[in-house]
């Protein structure tokens, strides 16, 4: 290979590593449809979740009436909130959310919710998916609409950061855990699902009584990541080496 070719492989290479950021910043206040965002449907067709104009809080907004024993809602379709959250300086994940109705045997209860972002491409046998999770807060019936959210400082923290738990280890004996050969930033760098939801890892419910609504979820990504400045100085440096062996081979040889 020519020393040319080199060069021009060089610095298509370090191009390349100037990385941009796969989920995107991003809100959706159900004005233009679900855009990828799927709630709680029952088994038995009672109840269930879709688009409501009747909420307030700038209606429309994404409404989930139904017995179950939890309720969640989810995106896996739309790539603004898919793939490597590493590859952003941080992110903070939020949504407003009121309960008209959280009942169990007609007691009014409350329930927390966590937000969870999921990888279905590396799990341990038997295991649907690990996961990290934050618990974003409690709701009920007194609070009217309510922001929650959380940021995440730095996506390529190895440890779980303060606050946030794991789920994927098929040895659960301590509680839900990410496996031992997965670190935080493992599941944000593949991320296939990001879900809402008041299934607390590790908890189980009963039957219960519903009717929850959430709005304007958003996702708000921080700087992209750039390369070092050493990184351009090599680029920059090839790519003037490449004009100057290009311009020594000029006046050598006319035909070059």
């Amino acid at each position: 290979m020519t020393l040319h070719k080199i060069m021009f492989a060089m610095a298509l290479t370090l191009a390349g590593n100037v990385a941009i950021a796969a989920p995107t910043s991003s809100f959706v206040d159900f004005s233009n449809g679900a855009q990828g965002w799927e709630g709680t449907q029952p088994a038995n067709g009672i109840g269930g979740s879709g688009i409501d104009t009747s909420m307030g809080n700038g209606a429309p907004s994404m409404r989930t009436v139904i017995n179950n024993f939890g309720i969640g809602f989810s995106n896996s379709t739309n790539q603004n909130y898919l793939g490597d959250y590493g590859k952003l300086g941080s992110v903070t994940i939020g949504l407003d959310i009121i309960a008209n109705t959280i009942s169990y045997f007609g007691q009014n209860v409350s329930r927390n919710l966590v937000v969870e972002l999921r990888d279905y491409a590396n799990t341990p046998a038997g295991m649907p998916y690990t996961s990290v999770w934050f618990d974003l807060g409690s709701i009920d019936a007194t609070q009217g609409w309510q922001h929650l959210s959380v940021t995440i400082a730095d996506t390529t923290a190895a440890a779980l950061p303060a606050g946030w738990g794991g789920y994927g280890s098929s040895d659960d004996a301590d509680g839900p855990s990410l496996p031992d050969d997965r670190t935080f930033a493992d599941v944000l760098s593949s991320v296939d699902e990001l879900v809402f939801s008041t299934y607390v890892p590790g908890w189980f419910y009963g039957f219960t009584d519903f009717d929850v609504a959430i709005d304007n979820i958003s996702v708000s990504a921080g700087a992209a990541e750039v390369p070092e400045p050493s990184s351009y100085a090599l680029l920059f440096g090839g790519l003037g080496l490449m004009g100057f062996m290009t311009r020594r081979r000029s006046r050598r040889d006319p035909m070059a």
